[in-house]
């Protein structure tokens, strides 16, 4: 999960997307969504993924089988507005009857559902829910508080309400309604916050996910979303297909990754790091994170990316990199014995004037690789929740 800290005229342009919510499956058309703007921040996105994930100590990925279920005709498909630049991406959800729509950061690093509400005084800068307003609202009554290792937090109690995604209507979805949220909530340009991860790290112990009553209330027949993240620089926009993959998406065939769901990520086992023909990096553990916006590595590992492409230590886990990489082989990444590319158009993460910062960096603070969405963009990823696993192509913007 990630919060920006800035605020900006978002341009929206509709475009039409052809879904295939499986082989022979029936077709939905979505409008797809982009940012005009580009002001990104490395330097505040690595903060607040190492304040996300430092709160939790992540073991070593255990060697587990898995597989795609074939994929289902009943989908729901969530169009995604690309903020600030691929720093973040959110989609509309409806909470409540009649529907009440809020902007969304889906993020498969955390598990709970939490939106501002109107039990929330100082949560005036976003669309707040109204519990009142909603005929399908049960109360709940308890407390849930979530916090994070820069002092950011969110606290309220929880309910339950009819939630929609891309049309599919979640009955009885257990909601956090935020009474109180910290200063780098409230300037957020999302509503709230929809947790992709399992079902053992929601803040409240018990809950079912939305993609868990996705499964258990028939309303997907396979256990799987398929994730499509744009680029600004080709349009941007994005998708999130629940209950099936998007084949218009990606180039070649899918390749399956298991999944260490032990922790409650989507944990993947790294094989290896290269550059053209050159290694930089061993085997690792690692997250798969659309809360994420930069690849966040080791230090060790990100010097020795730094150093064959000539980019130089900021010494806050960032890199200045040369705005021109027209000329830089891509970066690669093995996961089990398949190769995905991060192209070179995406190693620079922000500009200011003739001076760049790269798209990778490091935190002492963590033990573990994120692969946010600098990877993610480039990378097409189905995930299934039943039998951990993941299948991964290159995106059609690679």
């Amino acid at each position: 999960m990630k919060f920006t800290l800035v605020s900006s005229c978002v341009a929206l342009v509709v475009m039409a997307l052809s879904v295939e919510a499986a082989p022979g499956g029936k077709k939905l058309s979505i409008p797809l969504s982009k940012n005009a703007d580009y002001k990104p921040n490395a330097k505040s996105a690595l903060a607040k993924a190492t304040a996300k994930f430092t709160k939790n100590k992540i073991n070593p990925l255990k060697d587990t089988p898995g597989g795609l279920a074939s994929t289902d005709s009943n989908s729901g498909s969530v169009p995604v507005i690309d903020y600030q630049g691929d720093t973040e991406y959110y989609g509309t959800v409806s909470i409540g009857t009649p529907a009440q729509n809020f902007k969304i950061d889906f993020d498969t690093g955390s598990s709970d559902l939490w939106i501002a509400s109107t039990l929330c005084s100082s949560c005036t800068s976003h669309t707040r829910y109204n519990p009142n307003k909603s005929s399908t609202y049960a109360k709940d009554g308890r407390s849930w508080t979530i916090s994070y290792g820069d002092g950011s937090t969110a606290s309220g109690i929880l309910g339950k309400d009819t939630v929609t995604l891309g049309g599919l209507k979640i009955k009885g979805q257990t909601i956090e309604l935020a009474s109180r949220e910290s200063s780098s909530f409230s300037s957020d340009v999302i509503d709230g916050l929809l947790g992709l991860g399992f079902n053992t790290i929601t803040t409240v112990s018990g809950i079912k996910t939305p993609v868990d009553n996705l499964i258990s209330q028939g309303l997907i027949s396979s256990p799987v979303f398929g994730v499509y993240l744009g680029k600004a620089s080709k349009n941007g926009g994005g998708e999130y297909l629940f209950g099936g993959y998007d084949s218009s998406k990606f180039t070649g065939s899918l390749k399956t990754v298991p999944v260490d769901s032990s922790e409650g990520y989507w944990g993947v086992d790294i094989d290896g790091v290269k550059i053209g023909g050159s290694t930089v990096g061993g085997s690792f553990s690692g997250i798969l994170d659309t809360g994420t916006t930069l690849l966040i590595l080791s230090e060790r590992i990100a010097g020795k990316i730094a150093d064959t492409y000539g980019a130089s230590d900021n010494g806050d886990g960032t890199y200045t990199i040369d705005c021109d990489t027209s000329n830089f082989e891509p970066l690669q990444f093995t996961l089990n014995g398949n190769a995905f590319y991060v192209p070179a158009d995406s190693l620079v993460f922000e500009q200011d004037g003739d001076s760049c910062i790269a798209s990778f960096s490091y935190s002492s603070g963590l033990d573990l690789a994120i692969l946010g969405d600098v990877f993610l963009k480039n990378n097409y990823v189905v995930f299934n929740h039943d039998e951990p696993s993941v299948q991964i192509a290159p995106s059609i913007d690679q």
